[in-house]
């Protein structure tokens, strides 16, 4: 353990948040000659590959609530997320004008068209659009998803100048190997001793390892993780709920910070996804792309951005959520215009129907400034839930 106290190091984290111009990832770049950055968005991608090339994966997760929109709204209706807009708002002035690749991940139509649309704006940068597969047997959607990754491998390659081994990738794996067994603790504490790491700071120290090295990420978790557990708070009457349906555009951090003012321990979400979409460990010892492939297809979180062969296998992952944490209820926040967050939800609703989960559902935006209706309905919902566990 550091010494660093929680309030040091999410201090550090609440200023990565802030910087819309990624001081620390530029500094990273400008440390040694060669170096390059690839940009990604929020949903899962092999970062190992990425850190196997000796480049730094970048996680852009839009413009927040600190960024005006002008002239990114000029490429884009206004009857779709915010996230788009943001994100081609950062490129076009200049805060990404340091990136050598922009990785557009498969999760709708919308980032789809932003992957063309940032070919068009920025011709000189390296642009993928990381599909995935969708059919789960490991010799057909397994083949695919092989298939993409070397594709990926050798776009990275020609940045490079170099060529990436089997063993390059495989220590890459190992150290995010770490980096989500440390996640898995973190959030594992959070179900545990809510009040000990609330969500707004364990949100915070998550969301800096999308800016920072890998290795100095894990360090800022492990040491967060001891100073939250030897720190004493004061545990509050609050109710335990699940957060789902913010697995792309992010949500304001007074979101959730109101939602914790409003009585809700926070005990699982599906922030940030492409740090935690693997659950399990990803072997080391044998050829790295069939390894990640097949951690995709058997070891991963079934979200919204997820097509699931099985139909019911989404609903059974909320409430096998519900059963490991302990939570009381579930809050489903999606940002409007969301059409996989908004399409899955009445089948998830009915599951917490047929299992008398109680739940509430509310729309966001990236830049929503007014949190006081949330804050009251999300107040009425842990009132109720105090009720109900006490009839």
């Amino acid at each position: 353990m550091t010494g660093k106290t929680t309030k040091e190091i999410v201090a550090r984290a609440e200023a990565l948040y802030d910087d819309l111009d990624f001081t620390a990832a530029r500094a990273w770049k400008e440390a040694e000659p060669g170096r390059h950055v690839i940009g990604h968005l929020p949903i899962y991608v092999p970062r190992e590959l990425i850190h196997a090339a000796g480049m730094l994966p970048l996680g852009i997760m839009g413009g927040g609530d600190r960024l005006e929109v002008i002239h990114g709204d000029a490429y884009y209706q206004s009857y779709i997320c915010r996230i788009p807009r943001s994100t081609i708002e950062l490129g076009l002035s200049g805060r990404l004008d340091f990136v050598s690749g922009m990785l557009f991940p498969s999760i709708c139509d919308v980032i789809r068209n932003l992957s063309g649309m940032w070919m068009t704006l920025f011709p000189d940068v390296y642009v993928k659009y990381f599909d995935t597969p969708q059919t789960f047997e490991d010799e057909i959607g397994g083949q695919f998803y092989i298939g993409e990754m070397r594709e990926l491998l050798e776009g990275l390659e020609r940045i490079a100048g170099r060529k990436v081994t089997d063993d390059d990738i495989n220590a890459s794996i190992a150290v995010y190997n770490e980096n989500r067994a440390l996640l898995r603790e973190l959030y594992a504490l959070r179900a545990e001793l809510p009040w000990q790491a609330p969500a707004s700071e364990a949100y915070l120290v998550a969301r800096a390892g999308l800016v920072l090295p890998v290795e100095e990420h894990n360090a800022m978790l492990r040491d967060y993780i001891d100073a939250a557990r030897a720190t004493r708070r004061p545990i509050k009457d609050n109710a335990k709920v699940i957060l789902t349906g913010m697995f792309c555009e992010q949500p304001p951090l007074n979101l959730i910070k109101s939602l914790e003012l409003a009585g809700c321990y926070v005990v699982d979400d599906d922030f940030m996804l492409v740090a935690r979409w693997l659950t399990e460990e990803v072997p080391t010892d044998g050829d790295p792309l069939e390894a990640l492939s097949h951690a995709f297809l058997h070891h991963s979180m079934s979200t919204a951005a997820k097509y699931e062969p099985d139909e019911a296998e989404k609903g059974k992952f909320l409430i096998r959520a519900m059963e490991r944490t302990g939570a009381e209820g579930v809050i489903f926040a999606s940002t409007s215009f969301c059409d996989p967050a908004l399409l899955d939800r009445p089948m998830l609703q009915h599951v917490l129907d047929e299992a008398n989960i109680p739940y509430i559902a509310f729309k966001y935006a990236e830049n929503s400034g007014q949190m006081q209706p949330i804050r009251e309905q999300a107040g009425t919902f842990v009132d109720s839930i105090k009720l109900w566990s006490a009839a």
